[in-house]
């Protein structure tokens, strides 16, 4: 048996995974937390095999959760699975130690072969997921990802000191969103600071 925990802040997504599951005989259901607080608060006293872990959830994201785990739980594979098939989030998931990583639009049979594959200590990532990460790894380390508008217009209030909750306020957002595009923006230009992101951002010319 390989029992299968899943840590994602959507309900609509764990039930999903879980009627993809719940008739395979080799997964055990061992449950769910919706972040990273709640997850970490069940492997103190419980266990699985196999985690599969989002990347977006409020507070500390999956890629910070799985650098966490991994310390705390070296057992414990962790399956990426998520809608951002970007290949700097990819590789971050398994800089962190990930074993693999899946989108969320992938089919049953692929994700069983993606958990079987990861269970049995080897490295998974579905097609598109490959792809992009193959993509990313053959760019040239100078190229700096392209930014939406979004992006371009959070990063230049970031630059001018606005917090979280004030560009919220001036562009109409929710907090939550704000955090989420802050943290896509340190990702993508992989760097771990806002300092840095300022600073690289200037050197880049990207305000």
């Amino acid at each position: 048996m390989i029992r299968v925990f899943i840590v994602d802040d959507h309900p609509l997504v764990i039930e999903g995974i879980h009627a993809l599951l719940q008739n395979e005989k080799i997964i055990e259901w061992g449950g769910h937390a919706m972040n990273a607080a709640s997850c970490l608060g069940y492997f103190i006293g419980n266990t699985a095999d196999v985690l599969l872990m989002d990347i977006s959830m409020p507070g500390m994201d999956g890629i910070e959760l799985c650098a966490v785990m991994k310390s705390r739980y070296p057992g414990v594979f962790i399956l990426g699975l998520s809608t951002y098939s970007q290949g700097i989030f990819i590789k971050k998931m398994m800089e962190n130690g990930a074993s693999g990583y899946i989108l969320k639009n992938t089919s049953r049979e692929e994700l069983m072969k993606a958990i079987r594959t990861v269970n049995d200590g080897g490295i998974y990532f579905s097609g598109e997921a490959g792809e992009s990460l193959r993509e990313y790894q053959k760019s040239s380390v100078s190229k700096l990802p392209e930014l939406s508008r979004r992006e371009k217009e959070i990063l230049g209030l970031i630059a001018e000191g606005y917090t979280n909750p004030q560009i919220a306020e001036k562009l109409f957002l929710s907090s939550f969103t704000v955090d989420s595009h802050r943290k896509n923006l340190l990702a993508k230009l992989d760097v771990k600071n806002t300092a840095t992101l300022i600073r690289l951002a200037v050197e880049r010319k990207l305000i």
